[in-house]
C-alpha cells in the first residue's frame, strides 16, 4: 500500500529590514521539476525559478522552504536556460523522469514534484490542440511512486491533458494513491481589481469572461477565471450540460442576439467586463471611450466565443477578443442583487510576472500542510471544457451535449487569491 509522506514545516520568516541576502530555511523540502522545456518566459522559467531565487510576498522577499534539487527537461532549444540554472544553483538535470525523482539513487528522494508540460515543439492534432505530454509525464511519475511504495504531492501546470479520458485518469490515479494533487493556472490566485470574490453560496444566473489569447491555451485561462468564481455558487459545482464554440462571423451574429437564451449573451455583462479592462483598445485621437460594435468588429480579426450551460442551469460565456482587450475581466449576474458583480483578474506585465509566484505559494501550502488548497476537480472540469470547445469549433459551432462533464465538487469557502 502506498503511504503518503507527512509534511511538517512553516513558511520562511520575514526578512530583516535592510539585508538583501537570506539564509536557506532549515530542513528544506526537496523539489523535482519535470518539464518540457526551460527557456526565457517559459512556464518552467515562470514557476520553477521561484524555488531557486524566491519571490516578493506582502512587501518582503520570500525565500521558499522548498528547494529545487533535480530536474528532467524534455527538450533543449537554442535559448535553453536549464543548464545555466543548474550550474548557477547547483542542482542536477537527469536524463529520465525516474532518475530525477530519485536524484540518481534507487528510491524516491524528493518531497514534491512540479510537472510543467507547457511550451516546446510537439505534434498538433486536426483540432489545433498541442499534444503536450502531461499525461505521459504523470504516468511516469506515478510509476515511480508505485515502485517505491511512496507518494508525494504533485502540481500540474494548466490543463491536465488534451484528452478527456487521460485528464480524468490523472485525477483518479492521484485520488487512489492518496497523494495531494494541485493543478491549474495562476488566474484563480492572482490579484483582482476590485478585490472581491463570488459570495459563497450565491444564487448566480449568468457569468462571463472577456479575455485575450488563443484557443487551446488562453481559453483555458479564461475558463478558469469563470470556474473559480462559478464554483462558489449555491449547491456547489455540478458540471456542464452542453458546450458550443463559435469563431469568426458567427460570433458577431451571436452578439446581435441580445440574450443567452436567444443564442448570444447578456450585453450588460459584456459592457461590465469591458468597463473593468485596463487594456481596452481606443482610436488614436480619443481617451477611454466605450467602443462601438463597428469598432469591435474592425479591431478583432478572429473572435472566439464559448457558450455553455451548467447542469444546474447557470449560463456562461467566454470570449477571446484579441485586438480589443489584453487582459481578463469577469462579470456575473446574481439573482439577489440589482448590480452586476465584476472584477479584473490582474496580471502584472512580463518579466515581473508575480502571478506565477501566487500560484507557487499554493504549491508551498500543499507541501507544508499535506493538502491541496483547492480541488483538482476544478482543473479536470476546465480541461474537459477546453476539449469540448475545440471539438465544437472543429464541427462548425455544433452544440455538444457533455454528460461526461458532470463533475461535482465543493469549493473551499476561504478565498484563494492574493489580496496584498
Amino acid at each position: 500500500m502506498i503511504q503518503r509522506r507527512t509534511f511538517i514545516g512553516a513558511l520562511g520568516s520575514s526578512l530583516a529590514a535592510a539585508p538583501l541576502l537570506w539564509t536557506k530555511p532549515r530542513q528544506a523540502k526537496r523539489l523535482a521539476l519535470v518539464t518540457t522545456e526551460w527557456r526565457f518566459r517559459s512556464h518552467a522559467w515562470h514557476m520553477g525559478e521561484r524555488f531557486l531565487a524566491g519571490y516578493p510576498m506582502e512587501g518582503r522577499w520570500h525565500r521558499s522552504p522548498i528547494e529545487l534539487v533535480s530536474a528532467y527537461v524534455d527538450q533543449e532549444p537554442k535559448n535553453d536556460l536549464s543548464r545555466q540554472r543548474a550550474r548557477e544553483f547547483g542542482f542536477r538535470i537527469y536524463p529520465t523522469i525516474a532518475e530525477a525523482l530519485r536524484c540518481g539513487g534507487d528510491k524516491l528522494a524528493v518531497d514534491v514534484v512540479l510537472l510543467i508540460g507547457e511550451h516546446g515543439k510537439y505534434p498538433v492534432n486536426d483540432r489545433g490542440q498541442t499534444l503536450y505530454p502531461r499525461y505521459e509525464f504523470f504516468k511516469e511519475i506515478a510509476e515511480v511512486f508505485k515502485q517505491d511504495s511512496l507518494a508525494v504531492p504533485v502540481f500540474n501546470d494548466k490543463h491536465l491533458s488534451w484528452k478527456w479520458a487521460w485528464a480524468k485518469e490523472m485525477v483518479d490515479t492521484a485520488r487512489s494513491m492518496g497523494l495531494p494533487f494541485l493543478a491549474g493556472s495562476s488566474l484563480p490566485v492572482t490579484w483582482r481589481m476590485p478585490d472581491l470574490d463570488m459570495p459563497y453560496g450565491a444564487k448566480v444566473e449568468e457569468v462571463m469572461c472577456v479575455a485575450m489569447g488563443g484557443v487551446d491555451s488562453y481559453d483555458f485561462h479564461a475558463l478558469e477565471t469563470i470556474q473559480c468564481m462559478a464554483e462558489r455558487r449555491r449547491g456547489g459545482e455540478t458540471g456542464v450540460a452542453w458546450f458550443q464554440g463559435l469563431r469568426g462571423d458567427p460570433v458577431w451574429d451571436a452578439m446581435g442576439k441580445g440574450s443567452f437564451d436567444g443564442g448570444g449573451w447578456d450585453p450588460q455583462l459584456f459592457h461590465s467586463c469591458l468597463s473593468r479592462s485596463h487594456t481596452l483598445t481606443q482610436a488614436e485621437d480619443v481617451n477611454h471611450r466605450y467602443p462601438s460594435s463597428e469598432q469591435i468588429r474592425q479591431w478583432v480579426e478572429e473572435p472566439v466565443v464559448y457558450r455553455f450551460q451548467y447542469n444546474d442551469g447557470l449560463k456562461a460565456t467566454m470570449l477571446l477578443l484579441n485586438g480589443l482587450v489584453g487582459d481578463f475581466s469577469f462579470a456575473a449576474r446574481l439573482s439577489d442583487r440589482a448590480e452586476l458583480l465584476s472584477t479584473l483578474f490582474y496580471l502584472p506585465p512580463s518579466p515581473n510576472v508575480v502571478y506565477s509566484a501566487a500560484l507557487m505559494s499554493k504549491v508551498e501550502e500543499m507541501v507544508l500542510t499535506g493538502n491541496a488548497p483547492y480541488p483538482a476537480e476544478r482543473t479536470l472540469l476546465t480541461s474537459g471544457m477546453v476539449e469540448a470547445g475545440v471539438r465544437s469549433l472543429s464541427q462548425d459551432g455544433k452544440t455538444l451535449e457533455t454528460p461526461h462533464l458532470s463533475v461535482s465538487y465543493q469549493a473551499p469557502r476561504e478565498s484563494q487569491f492574493w489580496r496584498s
